[in-house]
């Protein structure tokens, strides 16, 4: 994950934003039963630490385009909501893709499924109580996140912005998440611009495009300012996206959070599958992949198979060109030169993820 200069104020802002809205859920369950009271402490869990990348990308919106100061205590009730965003997304992804663990600890279904052994659970019952446990703290982040908004003390007409922003942000990564299923489960080719249109919706606009809106929106900017950070943050989530297919294939364990190669160990129809099947070695490819599954040495067979195609190169050579489109919106707005910089900063350090 990049990271995001920020003052300690805005951090500790933005930290007891979040910790309001967990502590509330706390009292909302105490009375509900142990199950309900173990839940919360696990979406607690879930929420905690991180680099608050996506509340302080809205909260460096605002001060680089000189958001008034009587706008700041709701600020961070704003930026705290895309926060929990993110974690129901991380939360519901990791049902998706059958994960019990993030970054080696047990993650909320992981901690449900032990829940349900020690009550005596069988196997299928355990993994049953903790796909619902995760479904059901994803649906209350999500909740919270709208809730958050709803109620901050801020014009009726920034809250309508604002709540349209986030509407948007849920309908189109959900859209990308789907297809992205519907592509893994295909057992055809899958277009490659479909494949792309899938890696943009998934990320782009919640994480970059709309925190950056969100931001601008607080701070009282034009329509015009908003557009360009609509459509910086949409080239610059795309191009982050398809760094992480990069890393899941050929980065570090450190980097991607899971077993070097993942994305080849769980035959991901990513971008970077997308333009070997192009390539002239896809025979080759196809069959380093199919073994991709069995160990380290398969995987890196793999990875040596992808690169002699040209796939690499040529995603990386992708992510560039996005990242300069990323760069022409800046140079050509009127962004004032802080948050010129700013996002310029952004696009350098998606650049310094490239494995």
């Amino acid at each position: 994950m990049i990271t995001l200069d920020s003052t300690p104020l805005a951090r500790q802002g933005i930290d007891a934003a979040v910790d309001f809205a967990l502590e509330r859920l706390d009292r909302r369950v105490a009375p509900l039963g142990d199950g309900a009271r173990a839940l919360a402490a696990s979406i607690r869990r879930a929420a905690s630490g991180g680099k608050r990348f996506r509340p302080l990308l809205v909260v460096a919106a605002f001060e680089t385009l000189h958001g008034p100061a009587i706008a700041r205590p709701a600020l961070y009730e704003v930026a705290a909501a895309f926060e929990l965003l993110h974690t129901a997304f991380v939360v519901h992804d990791d049902v998706i893709d059958h994960d019990v663990e993030r970054r080696g600890v047990p993650n909320i279904g992981g901690e449900f499924r032990r829940r349900g052994l020690d009550k005596g659970a069988d196997a299928g019952g355990a993994a049953l109580l903790g796909d619902a446990a995760a479904i059901l703290a994803g649906d209350l982040l999500l909740h919270e996140a709208g809730r958050m908004i709803a109620v901050a003390e801020i014009p009726a007409s920034l809250r309508e912005q604002l709540l349209q922003l986030v509407d948007d942000a849920v309908l189109v990564s959900a859209a990308g998440e789907l297809a992205d299923v519907e592509n893994a489960v295909s057992p055809g080719d899958v277009d490659p611009d479909t494949v792309l249109r899938t890696t943009h919706d998934k990320t782009a606009v919640y994480s970059f495009s709309a925190p950056l809106q969100a931001g601008a929106v607080m701070a009282g900017a034009e329509r015009s300012t908003q557009w360009a950070l609509e459509r910086f943050g949409e080239r610059l989530g795309l191009a982050y996206q398809l760094v992480d297919d990069l890393i899941g294939a050929f980065g570090t364990a450190a980097a991607s959070g899971k077993d070097e190669g993942c994305d080849l160990r769980e035959a991901k129809k990513t971008h970077l599958i997308s333009l070997a099947r192009e390539s002239a070695d896809w025979p080759e490819v196809s069959a380093a992949l199919a073994q991709a599954h069995t160990g380290p040495v398969a995987v890196r067979a793999a990875q040596t198979a992808l690169a002699k195609s040209g796939a690499r190169s040529r995603l990386e050579v992708l992510v560039c060109e996005t990242l300069d489109e990323a760069v022409a919106i800046v140079e050509a707005s009127t962004l004032p030169t802080e948050c010129r910089l700013m996002l310029i900063e952004l696009v350098e350090a998606v650049q310094e993820r490239i494995p």
